[in-house]
């Protein structure tokens, strides 16, 4: 039986993203300590990015928008390796080619991480995580950027500004 998301075990990180200590997720989230986290974009041929609907059940911002798949890393795996399961548990996405873009750093109140985004064109089918993700559909760019869809989480919002800075053109993937 795999362990709750709450007892995973997840590398706690400095200020200069070195691993300090491995702790359950729960402590992580409970204390806001500095952890890694993956954050995938999905677009479709269109441009447009599939917006996610979080679950009321998430330890942070439920009920928000969520503008990528993604999560919190694992300890002893790597970005790479935590962006696939994450696409693959939360939509059902696999073998398809994830590109990492660049990699940030996102501190509130109630997180505190070390991102790296991905992008990737998938057009589904979607499987969805029923315990992470409520619904999900596909928004362009523009009604994004102009407010349209809310709340959003933060972390995702802070990561799509940056990826729209990158003017990396319509072929996101």
């Amino acid at each position: 039986m795999p362990a709750l998301s709450s007892d995973e075990i997840v590398t706690v990180v400095d200020g200069e993203n070195r691993p300090v200590a491995e702790l359950p997720r729960h402590r992580v989230r409970g204390e806001n300590l500095p952890h890694r986290a993956t954050f995938i974009f999905v677009f479709d041929r269109e441009g447009r990015v599939l917006v996610q609907r979080r679950t009321a059940l998430k330890d942070v911002c439920p009920g928000f928008f969520d503008l990528a798949a993604g999560g919190v890393v694992a300890a002893g795996e790597s970005y790479e390796t935590c962006a696939e399961r994450e696409a693959a548990e939360e939509l059902g996405i696999r073998d398809t080619a994830l590109a990492p873009r660049f990699d940030f750093y996102y501190g509130d109140d109630c997180i505190r991480c070390f991102g790296r985004v991905f992008t990737c064109v998938h057009e589904g089918p979607f499987s969805l995580q029923p315990e992470e993700v409520e619904s999900v559909e596909f928004r362009t760019v523009e009604e994004i950027a102009a407010g349209r869809i809310a709340p959003l989480t933060p972390d995702t919002l802070l990561a799509f500004e940056r990826l729209l800075a990158l003017d990396t053109g319509p072929d996101r993937g």
